[in-house]
C-alpha cells in the first residue's frame, strides 16, 4: 500500500515544512494516488469529487516542476468558473508560499483586461484562468504558451457542460506537444474520455471512492404529483429544519422561482445560476459561505466548486438525468466527521432517475412520503449572521485585520460577534452577528478604518 505520508514524495524539504504549517497532516486518497505519478511527469486522469484535495494534488506537482528563473508561463491550470479559479489560484499562492520568486496571475472574465495585460508584461510562471479569458489574451499576442511544461483541466465535466470544448481545443493547440497534461473531473462521461484520448499520452488513471461510507448521508425520495413539489419542498424545511441548505434546480428561471418561492415563506434564500453578473454573484458566494444566508439554490455548473465547509442538507427539487451527477450533488453534505441528509422530490415520470441511482450506488432507493411529514406553520429560517459591504478593499489597502481592529477597538465590538470577513479589489464584506447590524453601520457612518472615511451597507 502507498504510503500517505507527504515526507515519502519526493519534494523539496522547503515544501514539506509549508505543507505542515498549512496543516496538511496526511495526503487524501487522490492525492496519494496522483502525486508519485505526477512528480514523474506522468500525464494523469483523475475523478475526484469536490474537497477530495485534488488542487494539492496537482499543485504540489506543478510546483516542483517551475523554474523560479524562468520568467515565462510554465503551468496553466484551466477553471469553468471564476470562482473556482480564484480558489485555486489561492490555495496555489499558499502551496507555493516557501517558494522564492513564484509569481501566479489569474485571468478570468468580469475583471478589466488591461491590469491582465500589464501583469503578464511583467513576467509569470502561473496562470490559472478561464477558458474564454485565456482564449481573449492568446488571440491578442498578451499570453504565451510556447514553454508550459504543465496543463491542468480542473473540473473538466463542467467546462465541456459549459460548451467550452471548442476554445479548450484551440488552447491546447497553442501548447507544446511535449507538456504534461492532469485531468481532472467529478464525473467521467464518454466526452471526457474523447477528450483525455486527444490531448494525453497514456494517463494514469485514477478513481477515488465517489460515494460516502454508509450511514453517513441520509437519503430519502419523495414522489409527488408536479403541482404538489413546491408544497413538498415546504414541508421538508418545516420538518428538518436543516440551518444551511443547497438546493438544486435545472435551470436559471427554477432557480429563481423557486428561491423567491421560499422567501415569500419566511426561508432565506439565494439564488446563484450562470445569468447573474459578477458583482452580485460575489455577493451571493459571500452570504451563503458566512452565514448570513440559510439556502442556496444552485444549477450544477454554478454549483461546481463552491468552498463548503459544513452543510447540513442537500435538496434535489427535481432529480439529474445522470446518476453521477446526484452522487456528486449529496456529497456536498456529511463531511468532515458530520452526518448530513439528501432529500429528493420526484414524480411518476422520473421514476427511472430513481431507479438509476440505486443501482449506480448498487443500494435500494429509501421511499418517504410527504404527508409523513411533521409540518409547523409559522416556521422560518433566518442565518444567524448579516453581511455588512464596505466600499473600501484590496486597492485601498485593506486587509482583514484592518476591519477586525476597528471594529474591535474603536467600535467597541467583541470579536465573537464578528464573522468571516472576504477582501476584494473594490470593496469588502464582513458577517456580523444580528444583534450587533445597528452598532456596526452606526460605526461605519462616522469612524474611520485605517485612516480613511468608509461606507457600509446591509446586503
Amino acid at each position: 500500500m502507498a504510503s500517505d505520508r507527504f515526507s515519502s514524495l519526493p519534494i523539496s524539504r522547503a515544501q514539506l515544512v509549508n505543507l505542515e504549517s498549512l496543516g496538511y497532516k496526511k495526503m487524501t486518497a487522490v492525492q496519494a494516488q496522483s502525486l508519485p505519478h505526477v512528480l514523474e511527469g506522468r500525464d494523469i486522469i483523475a475523478q475526484a469529487k469536490t474537497g477530495s484535495g485534488k488542487t494539492a494534488a496537482f499543485g504540489i506537482g506543478l510546483l516542483h516542476q517551475i523554474n523560479p528563473k524562468f520568467f515565462g508561463i510554465q503551468a496553466l491550470v484551466l477553471c469553468p468558473t471564476r470562482e473556482l479559479a480564484d480558489q485555486v489560484g489561492k490555495e496555489l499562492r499558499r502551496l507555493a508560499r516557501n517558494t522564492a520568486n513564484i509569481k501566479l496571475v489569474l485571468l478570468c472574465g468580469g475583471k478589466p483586461f488591461s491590469p491582465q495585460k500589464a501583469s503578464l508584461g511583467h513576467g509569470a510562471h502561473i496562470v490559472v484562468g478561464t477558458p474564454g479569458r485565456i482564449q481573449d489574451h492568446l488571440r491578442k499576442g498578451t499570453l504565451r504558451l510556447d514553454g508550459l511544461k504543465t496543463l491542468v483541466l480542473d473540473e473538466a465535466d463542467r467546462m465541456l457542460d459549459m460548451g467550452f470544448s471548442e476554445v479548450m481545443a484551440r488552447i491546447i493547440a497553442q501548447t507544446p506537444k511535449t507538456r504534461q497534461t492532469l485531468l481532472f473531473s467529478a464525473t467521467y462521461p464518454e466526452p471526457i474520455k474523447r477528450m483525455c484520448r486527444s490531448v494525453q499520452r497514456n494517463p494514469v488513471t485514477v478513481t477515488t471512492e465517489s460515494a460516502h461510507k454508509p450511514g453517513v448521508i441520509e437519503e430519502l425520495f419523495y414522489q409527488v404529483k408536479r403541482h404538489e413539489r413546491n408544497n413538498t419542498l415546504l414541508a421538508l424545511f418545516e420538518h428538518y429544519q436543516p440551518d444551511t441548505a443547497l438546493l438544486f434546480c435545472h435551470t436559471k428561471k427554477q432557480c429563481d422561482e423557486v428561491a423567491s418561492f421560499l422567501r415569500e415563506r419566511q426561508i432565506e434564500a439565494l439564488a446563484i445560476h450562470g445569468d447573474l453578473d459578477q458583482r452580485k454573484r460575489d455577493q451571493v458566494l459571500v452570504r451563503f459561505a458566512n452565514n448570513s444566508c440559510s439556502v442556496l439554490v444552485a444549477t450544477d455548473v454554478a454549483a461546481r466548486g463552491l468552498d463548503i465547509k459544513s452543510l447540513q442538507a442537500v435538496i434535489n427539487y427535481e432529480l439529474p438525468r445522470d446518476p453521477e451527477i446526484y452522487v456528486h450533488r449529496i456529497g456536498r453534505t456529511g463531511r468532515a466527521g458530520k452526518k448530513g441528509i439528501a432529500l429528493s422530490i420526484f414524480t411518476e415520470s422520473e421514476q427511472v432517475r430513481v431507479n438509476a441511482i440505486g443501482q449506480f450506488q448498487n443500494k435500494p432507493a429509501i421511499y418517504d412520503v410527504h404527508e409523513s411529514l411533521d409540518r409547523r406553520p409559522g416556521f422560518s429560517l433566518r442565518s444567524p449572521m448579516v453581511t455588512i459591504q464596505i466600499d473600501a478593499g484590496r486597492k485601498n489597502k485593506i486587509r482583514p485585520g484592518d476591519l477586525l481592529g476597528a471594529l474591535t477597538g474603536d467600535a467597541g465590538l467583541p470579536g465573537s460577534r464578528i464573522g468571516k470577513i472576504d477582501i476584494f479589489d473594490q470593496s469588502s464584506y464582513i458577517a456580523i452577528e444580528r444583534r450587533s447590524v445597528r452598532k456596526v453601520l452606526s460605526y461605519l457612518a462616522n469612524g474611520k478604518v485605517k485612516g480613511r472615511s468608509v461606507r457600509g451597507r446591509k446586503i
